[in-house]
């Protein structure tokens, strides 16, 4: 990698995204998360999970279907930003069998301190009060929506619909299906990040 680009990777603000779908046990596909398994171990124990299993086990509550799109946000921090109201795709695929729209989008928290209780590590959202699907084309003129790409919501929210999640041990982890909400960055980002996975 250029050293300009890892530098830029480096920077406190900069996100990483991947695929957070890892082949477990393939001798064609040798573990991904290394780094990750040696401090599941030193913190947690020999008993502690591989990195890679720790990944697909968050990546499985996303349900039916995934895209498997991993994301490292931090965002800025110590300072008020003003809200960006946005929904990440507009999508949730549904499952066949039952016809219900079953894909979640599961948020990781990682405080910006240990026994951190309070809000800012999770997105803030607003409950819609229906299902808000991206196009997908048919039907009308409209082209349909690219898949990953944000719809962005203009205007405000009046404060008592916002919803700010806390962040406690025990509530590390907020899931939700993408056309049930808009979200987003808390008032005041406090976090070391939050991991997305779609």
């Amino acid at each position: 990698m250029p050293d300009k680009a890892r530098q830029v990777l480096l920077l406190p603000d900069s996100s990483l995204q991947g695929s957070w779908k890892c082949h477990v046990g393939d001798d064609n596909n040798p573990a991904r998360m290394v780094k990750l398994t040696k401090i599941l171990r030193e913190y947690l124990g020999e008993g502690a999970p591989t990195g890679d299993d720790f990944m697909n086990a968050i990546g499985s509550l996303c349900g039916n279907n995934p895209t498997t799109h991993w994301i490292d946000i931090v965002g800025v921090l110590d300072r008020r930003v003003p809200h960006s109201w946005h929904q990440d795709t507009g999508k949730c695929r549904t499952n066949k069998k039952s016809k219900e729209a079953d894909r979640f989008t599961v948020m990781l928290g990682f405080p910006a301190e240990d026994h951190y209780n309070g809000v800012g590590v999770f997105s803030h959202s607003v409950k819609l009060t229906r299902e808000r699907w991206a196009s997908n084309g048919d039907g009308n003129d409209e082209a349909p929506h690219p898949d990953n790409e944000p719809i962005v919501y203009s205007g405000t929210v009046e404060d008592k619909y916002i919803v700010r999640p806390r962040f406690s041990k025990g509530r590390e982890i907020m899931l939700y299906r993408d056309v049930d909400v808009i979200h987003s960055a808390p008032d005041v980002a406090y976090r070391s990040s939050v991991m997305r996975f779609m």
